[in-house]
């Protein structure tokens, strides 16, 4: 019986990070989507993860329930300020991760996809492991003085 229980809190934990990892992407599309054309429709965020409109309906409206977001039928999806925070640390440990693997030579076309992955599995301690490295590297590639180094 306690192997049972071991298994079916690992599958709740397994949907739980997916859940958390849904939630983060979405607010962070919602943040970008908004910024670039003024407003975030379902249909844009059916086109970028392309998924059917019903399923962004259903993820829209858990994270209405949860806060993330303010809506209404036939309306824009607004991000709340509990969403907004997200998102703004979504995209942040997006930009660490990215440019970390970017310093480390992966090609940015990789590390950009990598990235959509990683971020969501990385620790607090090792993405700041990750922001120190990548900020070295970038001081190597341009000292502070502006002038390239060769």
């Amino acid at each position: 019986m306690k192997h049972a229980r071991r298994i079916a809190a690992r599958h709740r934990r397994t949907r739980q990070d997916h859940s958390t990892e849904t939630a983060e992407d979405y607010v962070e599309a919602v943040a970008e989507i908004t910024s670039q054309h003024g407003l975030c429709r379902v249909v844009d965020l059916a086109e970028r993860f392309d998924v059917t409109h019903v399923t962004v309906t259903r993820i829209v409206s858990r994270l209405k329930k949860e806060g993330y977001v303010d809506t209404e039928p036939y309306r824009p999806i607004q991000l709340t300020e509990k969403g907004t925070r997200l998102a703004a640390e979504a995209s942040r440990r997006h930009d660490v991760v990215f440019r970390f693997l970017v310093a480390i030579g992966v090609p940015e076309r990789t590390a950009a996809i990598d990235a959509e992955g990683i971020e969501h599995h990385v620790s607090p301690e090792t993405l700041e492991r990750f922001k120190q490295l990548a900020d070295d590297f970038a001081k190597k590639i341009v000292p502070d003085d502006g002038a390239e180094m060769s």
